[in-house]
């Protein structure tokens, strides 16, 4: 008997699909999980071919069992051929033969439809025939290869849930028919609680119905776990459609019939395990890991309630997976590693409902210890560890309490929220250990070690997303809190204290941040020895502040001491000692010694690949360093190149969002800047700064710094008072959020300063860092690096606004100071003795300022390098300000040398290789050579023009050079001209 049209009918995809198939092949089976509609679609696709006359004969088969089928194949040739109903069997055979095409007879249209196929073997010779004039149509939940084989002829039709607007379309029909109407979005909201499954949401509508509720009141009820899922569906008096079971019951057959499987017994607790996680997806590791093997083999039962002796393997819970999947409880895709298992949502709940409150219990925290068991110490990849996050939080929402034992939370629930702050989502680690917190309050009281612990990685959270003056507070409250609680000594206090140390630092207090580290260190020592990792790492910590407080020697000396300490007692393949020598290499450079960190850096990435891996965040880190390590020693361009190959790594190990993929983000963009593509660096900038507001927030610091390098590029391309207009906004915000003597605060005074100076008011710029540097002496010390530069920068200010004399003498004053500070080789100490010569030169000394320049030259080339920026243009400077002290030859002999090495290093066309160029023929000229002047002129000046422009100023004083000098050879006397 065909079943009757399910009121609101929607017609579906799979409806043409499934015309389409009987039409070309004869047989299509409709496969899909119970209660995704297959029986109303086949019923459909039957009453429609006989209302339109294209069939003969209807035959409807309830295929659930062998016995069902001879049944209906017996009275059907009983009712067609008069076969007699007492031998069903030899009744059925005679059926199917009638249905065989004969040449002889008239051929009749037919339909057999065998709905709810259980099991293959039921039909085992009791197929209708193939026939050019008849149909076979199966429904099942089934999908084994022998029964939807293509090479069978059985063309399978996969019957999913509705799509999000056949839902929402189906439910506002269903509720007008009974003169109810809700708002679009609140069906959809409905829909997806009940994953837009058929049955479900037929149901469900049944059930507003009756009970007269709202849907905002009905999915709060569906939210209650409290509440069983048959609880919230029609009793069986009230099902609509004819249905037979409610949505909470309709799987119960098959998970009993997949227990009966191979591998029998495990079926149905493999399926209760995956109601506690998520069911978009479970990672194969999860369920395939030991505390979940340990579970199965204590749970496995056999259909007799023997128990199972042997251990369940990992090939086991396969088997048990497939069979589960062959039967459409759940959707099994081995080869999808991270989400490798889905099971739909009601499937799930109906499994969870129908569980002892202790065995539900006991499944949470088996499900929490396979998720912890499968969490990588090293997280490597972020499709698993999003996979994993997501099953924590389903299992936190379907179990919470479970997790939780007198002596603390379930380690999942810390791992999953420090997994999230690594990842760099911030806020959602906020959220977490927000909740973790306020729950283990509850749960275990104000004072439970666990709720301390919660406290101090939500106070961290915090300072990782840029608020440390916030996560100080949060942790100096908890301090308080453990010093009353705890021991003063115990790990957890010093842990905080260590907490509050870093914070200090990073809202912009090294030095404080060096003196509690240090204070921290003598009581580590004291209570762990010298030895102790936290030791090592407390002194690790110090180094790095002592650094940032200014002290990059230090630094450099102090992570050198830590090395060795970690060789002795880890060797040199430990993670700990990479990552010294990586902390070694990088302060190295920050002392002044780029070549040797770009130099160790080298040998250390090598030794990352060949020890972590190329996927290593380690190795990453490693390579980020070097790119930058690059740029630091001059390479511009290779820097950018570097960067450029790291970023689809981290792209691809970490996602777009990672805070480090950001990092190499905003150094590829200021290289491709350094390198010459200012426009290219500027669109980065740009789209970086809008990804940066929005997984980090505009307050966040990396924000400001990108906000820094964008108005950096707009005054670099020309727009200088757009640029100290943008700075200024910027300066607000960082007072607002970091303080005015934050070093960062401080730094965008500086740079607004320049900014401001470029656009035209020299003498504002001057007034502006001799506040500044004030400023600067009282919130970080006289020998602070910061320091230092400000001094620098007002001394060049004064210079350009028109004190020469007090400019030489700031230059004069300072030098001394960096080379006590920073040492005779650092790049600042190196500049400064640069700008002096420079400045000697112009209050008139050009004798003095040559000399300067050529005992600068040897260093910058020892320190930096042939190639390095800073000493071709040292080279430069010496070429023009020996022409100036009237030797034009030996001017001229640097041009020529200079000119070689800048065409190889940046090419023919840089505006600094056309400038030597320049110099050179004027220095020829005025050496005497004007017939060599003139051809330098003559052979510059198409690359001038091409290059820059007929405007350009170097163009124009080329056209004069070239006519002065043609003058000059035909006359065959020389005059000196100027530059």
């Amino acid at each position: 008997m065909l079943p009757r049209p399910a009121d609101c009918f929607q017609y579906r995809a799979g409806v043409q699909q499934l015309k389409q198939h009987l039409a070309e092949d004869g047989l299509a089976v409709l496969s899909g999980m119970g209660g995704v509609g297959k029986t109303q679609l086949a019923a459909h696709h039957a009453r429609t071919m006989w209302k339109s006359e294209q069939l003969d004969l209807l035959v409807w088969v309830t295929a659930a069992t062998r016995s069902a089928v001879i049944s209906a194949y017996a009275q059907a040739a009983t009712d067609i051929i008069g076969a007699d109903p007492a031998d069903p069997e030899q009744a059925a055979r005679a059926f199917l033969a009638w249905l065989e095409p004969k040449a002889t007879t008239v051929q009749r249209r037919w339909l057999v439809v065998l709905d709810d196929l259980v099991d293959l073997a039921d039909l085992h010779l009791l197929w209708p025939p193939v026939s050019p004039h008849g149909r076979t149509l199966v429904t099942t939940r089934r999908r084994d290869a022998a029964l939807t084989g293509r090479g069978e002829g059985r063309q399978p039709v996969p019957v999913g849930v509705f799509t999000t607007d056949e839902a929402v379309a189906y439910l506002t029909a269903t509720l007008a028919s009974h003169g109810r109407q809700e708002p679009r979005d609140r069906l959809a909201a409905l829909a997806t609680d009940f994953g837009r499954l058929p049955l479900a949401l037929s149901q469900a509508a049944a059930y507003l119905t009756d009970a007269d509720l709202e849907c905002a009141s009905y999915r709060a009820l569906l939210g209650d776990r409290t509440r069983a899922l048959a609880e919230l569906l029609p009793d069986p008096s009230g099902l609509p459609d004819d249905q037979a079971t409610n949505a909470a019951a309709a799987w119960s057959l098959s998970i009993d019939r997949a227990d009966r499987l191979h591998p029998e017994g495990l079926a149905r607790p493999v399926l209760q395990l995956t109601a506690m996680l998520d069911p978009n997806g479970i990672p194969a590791a999860v369920l395939t890991s030991s505390p979940v093997l340990a579970h199965l083999t204590e749970r496995r039962t056999g259909t007799s309630g023997q128990e199972h002796t042997g251990h369940v393997t990992a090939e086991d819970v396969s088997r048990a997976l497939r069979t589960l999947h062959r039967l459409s409880l759940i959707d099994h895709t081995p080869r999808n590693l991270h989400q490798a298992v889905r099971v739909h949502q009601i499937v799930q709940r109906a499994t969870r409902d129908t569980l002892p409150p202790e065995q539900h219990d006991l499944l949470a925290q088996a499900a929490a210890d396979a998720l912890a068991a499968a969490w990588p110490e090293i997280e490597r990849d972020t499709v698993l560890t999003q996979a994993l996050c997501s099953n924590t939080e389903a299992l936190t929402g379907h179990a919470e309490g479970a997790l939780y034992q007198p002596d603390g939370p379930h380690t999942i629930l810390f791992r999953a929220g420090l997994s999230l702050s690594e990842a760099g989502q911030v806020t959602a680690a906020i959220a977490h250990f927000q909740h973790l917190v306020r729950t283990a309050r509850e749960r275990l009281g104000p004072d439970h070690p666990a709720t301390l612990g919660a406290r101090h990685n939500l106070a961290c959270s915090r300072g990782d997303a840029g608020d440390p003056a916030g996560a100080i507070k949060a942790l100096t409250e908890l301090l308080t809190d453990q010093s009353r609680v705890l021991e003063p000594d115990s790990p957890p206090t010093l842990a905080t204290r260590s907490g509050i140390a870093e914070f200090r630092g990073e809202a912009g207090d090294a030095a404080g941040a060096t003196t509690a580290f240090a204070e921290l260190l003598a009581d580590r020592l004291r209570l762990l020895g010298p030895d102790h990792p936290a030791t090592l790492t407390t002194r690790h910590n110090l180094a790095h502040w002592r650094g940032e407080a200014g002290d990059a020697a230090g630094a450099a000396t102090a992570f050198a001491e830590l090395l060795a300490d970690r060789l002795r007692l880890v060797g040199p393949d430990d993670l700990d000692a990479l990552t010294t020598r990586h902390n070694l290499a990088y302060w190295r450079g920050e002392a002044g010694d780029a070549a040797g960190a770009t130099k160790a850096l080298t040998e250390l990435v090598t030794d990352q690949l060949r020890l972590l891996g190329p996927d290593h965040p380690a190795t990453l880190g490693g390579r980020h360093n070097l790119a930058r390590s690059r740029g630091v020693a001059g390479d511009a361009a290779g820097a950018a190149t570097a960067f450029a190959e790291l970023l689809p790594d981290r792209l691809r190990v970490l996602g777009p969002d990672h805070p480090d993929t950001l990092i190499t983000r905003q150094n590829l963009a200021h290289f491709r800047g350094e390198s010459g593509d200012a426009a290219g660096a500027a669109s980065a900038y740009a789209e970086l700064l809008t990804d940066q507001i929005r997984v980090l927030g505009p307050d966040h610091p990396a924000t400001l710094i990108t906000r820094q390098n964008v108005a950096h590029h707009c005054g670099q391309s020309g727009d200088a008072a757009g640029a100290a207009s943008a700075y200024a906004e910027l300066l607000t915000d960082q007072i607002r959020i970091l303080g005015p003597d934050h070093p960062a605060t401080l730094a965008t005074r500086a740079i607004l300063a320049k900014w401001r100076g470029v656009a035209g008011d020299a003498a504002g710029a001057a007034t502006a860092l001799k506040q500044l540097v004030t400023d600067t002496l009282r919130a970080l010390g006289p020998d602070h690096p910061y320091t230092l530069i400000h001094r620098h920068n007002f001394a060049y200010w004064r210079e350009v606004a028109g004190d020469a004399a007090g400019a030489a003498s700031a230059f004069a004053e300072l030098l001394p100071d960096q080379l006590r500070v920073l040492g005779p080789d650092h790049p600042a100490t190196l500049t400064t003795r640069h700008d002096l010569a420079e400045w000697r030169g112009k209050a008139g000394d050009a004798a003095g300022a040559a000399s300067a320049f050529a005992e600068l030259l040897p260093d910058r080339l020892r320190v930096l390098g042939p190639d390095h920026p800073a000493t071709l243009t040292t080279r430069q400077r010496l070429a023009l300000w020996t022409g100036l002290a009237g030797d034009a030859a030996g001017a001229a002999t640097i041009y020529a040398e200079l000119v070689t090495d800048r065409v190889r290093v940046l090419g023919p066309d840089h505006l600094l290789t056309l400038t030597a160029r320049h110099g050179l023929a004027r220095c020829r000229g005025e050496a005497g050579n004007a017939a060599g002047a003139s051809t330098g002129f003559e052979q510059l000046l198409p690359d001038l023009l091409r290059v820059l422009g007929p405007d350009d100023l170097l163009t124009l004083s080329a056209r004069r050079h070239l006519a002065e000098w043609r003058a000059e050879a035909k006359n065959g006397a020389g005059q000196q001209s100027t530059d």
